[in-house]
């Protein structure tokens, strides 16, 4: 019986192949992403009231465009926030992602289109 014997670069490819590929799916793919621009009335609940954290404005954000039909004109559509239980659940799922402090501050403070990536039980949230 012949037997092939691996070259050393052989090895050394799949030495390295074995090492990046657990790297490599550590992060998984978002259930869905999608872009909303935080306009004045995405920062203020029903009542009026001024809101005062980037998961109440992005909450409120979405409530606006699905529950109220009021939207920007860099808002996108998204399935996951259709449902009023899983906004509910945006503030937990922040807090679970990474996202920047300075995003959440731009988004406390200003009007910014952001992107949000959806994943099963967090979000990460990027100022585009």
């Amino acid at each position: 019986m012949l037997v092939n014997p691996i070259k050393p670069a052989a090895l050394a490819a799949l030495a390295l192949l074995a090492t990046a590929a657990p790297a490599a799916l550590a992060k998984e793919r978002p259930l869905e992403t999608y872009y909303a621009e935080l306009g004045r009335w995405d920062h203020f609940n029903s009542n009026g009231e001024r809101l005062r954290t980037a998961a109440a404005i992005i909450r409120q954000d979405r409530a606006n465009y699905h529950k109220f039909h009021r939207r920007d004109v860099g808002d996108q559509g998204d399935s996951f926030f259709r449902s009023a239980e899983n906004r509910a659940r945006l503030e937990a799922m922040l807090n679970r992602g990474d996202s920047d402090p300075g995003v959440l501050d731009r988004i406390i403070n200003g009007t910014p289109i952001i992107r949000v990536d959806v994943y099963r039980d967090y979000v990460e949230v990027t100022v585009d």
